[in-house]
């Protein structure tokens, strides 16, 4: 890009970070539309269908006309399906008025922390994290406070760490559990001890992240927000795409306390205005429905992380972690670091990646983009058959690598 077409571009946009892994997905169909056999395990996207009862759904809409614009916090029918849902599966009591349909959980994110922050307000977030957090704070102008974990923590930051953080300018705190890109699951006694400490400072909005909520391969999910103690201050995000396989539906949604949501409101209001009308008619649907292919697809996955696991635990310098749910591993692949195969040399974990991408021919995420620069993710959302192939080319790869 020239100097004369950046000196138009605003700082917002200039300091603003590429998303690493829909970069790493450009590059792998690049690659594949030079001929190369490339395997995507780069994006966060379940490779199954939409279940055909949603679908059927939001065809019925479609033939009853529900083609026109939808209320800015979505529509009723949704809404209270997701009131449902909350208190079913979460035990979180939410009224309509503090419940809020967007485009996506990511535009859920962009709207809370565009409602909350000023300028040099600080974040808590707990990394490894997903790769937009940072990006939604800074965008809002915040200051992002990252706390990292590491391989022999479980990738899970304690409650006495998030405390020693804790300043006069911490506005919010944000995770994911299941988590991106670990797919660790806080306990039920860790989210406690954390809720413990975030109940002393009332003034904290706790973002939980809980998009992944049906992958889940342990106990049963725990809310942060079904604490008494945090309820007031937490806002609950989630949405249909990983576990309904409705990634191009474009649906999230949360639960907040009546007066963000308020602000909530607000900002789509001026943004984009209410989500699709008849998507949301098949959500209703989704959430009140059959949830049998989504327990079925929880299954499929735990079925592709013990085979990966098996696999990768197979290659030397590889520290493997045991994910409790969603559909990623994060490797600590630091052992390669300083090695070459004669050509490439791997000084990081983004050396790694972009070896994987032109040697072997497999798409994955630097640790780098998540916080934890000696980590690399694999989306294992992908048929065995592609998983095994990519696990014999990543071994393959890197015993060229002295």
């Amino acid at each position: 890009m020239s100097v004369a077409t950046t000196s138009r571009l605003s700082q917002r946009v200039m300091q603003m970070a590429e998303s690493e892994t829909l970069k790493m997905a450009a590059m792998a169909r690049e690659l594949k539309s030079q001929g190369h056999n490339v395997i995507n395990l780069s994006l966060g996207e379940p490779d199954f269908d939409t279940p055909v009862h949603i679908k059927e759904a939001a065809k019925k809409a479609l033939d009853e006309g529900i083609t026109k614009y939808t209320p800015v916090a979505g529509l009723q029918e949704l809404r209270e399906a997701i009131k449902v849902k909350f208190k079913r599966d979460n035990n979180l009591d939410y009224n309509l008025n503090q419940i809020v349909v967007s485009n996506g959980a990511k535009q859920s994110l962009a709207n809370i922390f565009l409602s909350i922050l000023d300028p040099g307000d600080e974040v808590i977030i707990l990394a490894p994290y997903w790769v937009s957090y940072s990006a939604i704070v800074e965008l809002a102008e915040g200051k992002s406070v990252i706390l990292k974990s590491s391989f022999e923590q479980d990738y899970k930051v304690p409650a006495a760490e998030i405390a020693a953080a804790i300043t006069d300018r911490t506005k919010a705190i944000v995770f994911s559990s299941p988590s991106n890109p670990t797919g660790m699951v806080y306990s039920y006694e860790e989210l406690k001890a954390i809720a413990d400490v975030l109940a002393q400072h009332p003034d904290i909005i706790i973002v939980s992240d809980e998009i992944y909520e049906y992958i889940n391969f342990g106990e049963k999910h725990v809310s942060i927000g079904a604490f008494d103690q945090v309820k007031d201050q937490t806002v609950t995000v989630n949405g249909f795409a990983k576990g309904f396989a409705m990634t191009g539906w474009r649906l999230g949604y949360i639960g907040a306390p009546a007066w963000l949501a308020e602000a909530c409101v607000k900002v789509q209001g001026q943004v984009t205005s209410g989500a699709n009308s008849f998507s949301q008619k098949a959500a209703a649907f989704a959430l009140l429905g059959d949830m049998n292919p989504t327990y079925d697809m929880r299954e499929a996955f735990l079925k592709r992380r013990d085979l990966i696991i098996s696999g990768l635990s197979k290659i030397p310098g590889f520290k493997v972690n045991k994910p409790q749910g969603a559909f990623y591993i994060f490797p600590d692949i630091s052992a390669y670091f300083g090695t070459s195969d004669g050509t490439n040399t791997i000084n990081d974990a983004n050396d790694f990646c972009d070896y994987l991408m032109m040697k072997a021919h497999v798409a994955t995420v630097s640790g780098a983009a998540f916080g934890a620069d000696t980590c690399f993710r694999i989306s294992y959302a992908a048929s065995e058959e592609e998983l095994n192939e990519a696990i014999k080319r990543i071994a393959e790869g890197v015993s060229k690598l002295r």
